[in-house]
C-alpha cells in the first residue's frame, strides 16, 4: 500500500512537472516596447522579453513552436527568434514595410504583406531569395489554408481579399468584402475564411469553396482580429474595448466581452480552452474563457502590444 501510494505521489508530481515544462507560450510583439515578450500561459508571466527594433507588429510561428518571425515595418526587416533561448537568430532586410506574416507549413518559406509598397513578399528560409506579387492597396493581414495550397490576403484600401495560388505565386481571384478589411482567419477544415472590416464595423464570412461571401456579421467600433475556438468566434474591436463572440454554426450572436483599451491580436489557445487578448493602450494580455466568456487571468505587457497573427505555440 505505501509503495502504490509513493508511486501515485510520484507520477502526480512527474505529471504537474511536465505541465509545467511544457506550458503554451505566448509571443507578444510590442510597439512602442520595441520587444517580444514570450509569455508563459499557465502561469501569466513573462519568461523573457526580447529586444526588437523597428516598430514589431506581426508574428507567426513555425508549426514546432521552436522560432518566431516578427514584422518591423518601420525597421523593413522580418527578425526570426529561437523561442526556446529567447534570442535572435536573425534578421532578414525587406524594402518596404512588413505587416502580416505567415509561415508554410513545412516552415521554408514566409509570406509577408509589404504594407507601404503594395505587395506580397515570398522568403525561401534556406536560402534566403525573396520573391514579389503586386498583391493590392495596403495589404494587411493574411491567413494560408490548411492544405497549404492558397493564401488569403487583406487588400485594405481596395475592400478586398486576393486569393493567392501558391505553386505558382499569383493572383487566382478577388472578393470585394467590407470597408478596410484588416485581420483573416481560416477555420481549421479550410471550409471559410473570417475577415475583420474595420470601418465598417463587419466580419465578411467568406466560402473558400465557392469563393464567395456568405454572410456579414455586424461587431462593435473598428474590428481588428479574429480567433476561432470552442466552436465560436471571437473579434476583438479596438474602439469599443470588446469582444463580440459568435456562434460558428449559426452566426447568431452569443456575447459581447468588454475586455482591456484597444483589443487588437487575439488568438485562441492551443487545445481552445481559452482565447487570448493583446490590449494595445492598457499593455495586457488577457485570458478569456471560451465557454464562460469570464476572464481567467491578465498580465502585464510591453507598452504597446499588438501581437498581430497566430501568437500561440507549445512550450519547450
Amino acid at each position: 500500500m505505501i509503495r502504490q501510494a509513493l508511486c501515485s505521489v510520484i507520477i502526480s508530481f512527474c505529471l504537474l512537472f511536465s505541465n509545467s515544462i511544457l506550458a503554451d507560450e505566448a509571443f507578444i510583439t510590442a510597439q512602442n516596447g520595441q520587444s517580444l515578450d514570450i509569455i508563459d500561459l499557465t502561469s501569466m508571466t513573462t519568461r523573457v522579453s526580447v529586444p526588437i527594433a523597428g516598430k514589431p507588429a506581426g508574428v507567426a510561428l513555425s508549426k514546432d513552436g521552436r522560432r518566431v518571425f516578427v514584422t518591423s515595418p518601420e525597421g523593413r526587416f522580418i527578425t526570426i527568434v529561437d523561442s526556446k533561448a529567447g534570442r535572435i537568430e536573425k534578421q532578414i532586410p525587406i524594402n518596404g514595410g512588413p505587416l502580416g506574416v505567415v509561415v508554410s507549413g513545412m516552415g521554408e518559406r514566409l509570406y509577408v504583406t509589404d504594407f507601404y509598397d503594395d505587395r506580397l513578399v515570398e522568403i525561401d528560409l534556406n536560402t534566403q531569395k525573396q520573391r514579389s506579387l503586386p498583391i493590392g492597396s495596403k495589404p494587411a493581414g493574411l491567413a494560408l489554408t490548411p492544405d497549404g495550397k492558397t493564401l488569403l490576403v487583406a487588400a485594405r484600401d481596395d475592400n478586398q481579399i486576393i486569393f493567392v495560388d501558391l505553386q505558382r505565386f499569383s493572383r487566382l481571384d478577388q472578393l470585394i468584402v467590407g470597408r478596410h478589411p484588416y485581420g483573416v482567419t481560416i477555420d481549421a477544415d479550410g471550409r471559410r475564411a473570417y475577415v475583420a472590416n474595420v470601418e465598417s464595423n463587419t466580419v465578411s464570412v467568406i466560402d473558400l469553396l465557392s469563393r464567395k461571401m456568405i454572410a456579414e456579421l455586424p461587431v462593435e467600433s473598428h474590428p481588428y482580429g479574429i480567433a476561432l475556438a470552442s466552436g465560436r468566434i471571437f473579434v476583438s474591436n479596438q474602439h469599443s474595448e470588446s469582444l463580440s463572440v459568435f456562434d460558428v454554426k449559426d452566426l447568431t450572436l452569443v456575447a459581447t466581452v468588454k475586455v482591456g483599451d484597444y483589443p487588437e491580436g487575439v488568438c485562441a489557445g492551443l487545445d481552445g480552452a481559452n482565447v487570448y487578448v493583446a490590449n494595445w493602450f492598457s499593455n495586457e494580455l488577457w485570458a478569456i474563457d471560451a465557454v464562460t466568456l469570464k476572464t481567467r487571468a491578465k498580465t502585464a505587457t510591453s507598452d504597446g502590444p499588438r501581437a498581430f497573427g497566430l501568437f500561440v505555440a507549445p512550450g519547450l
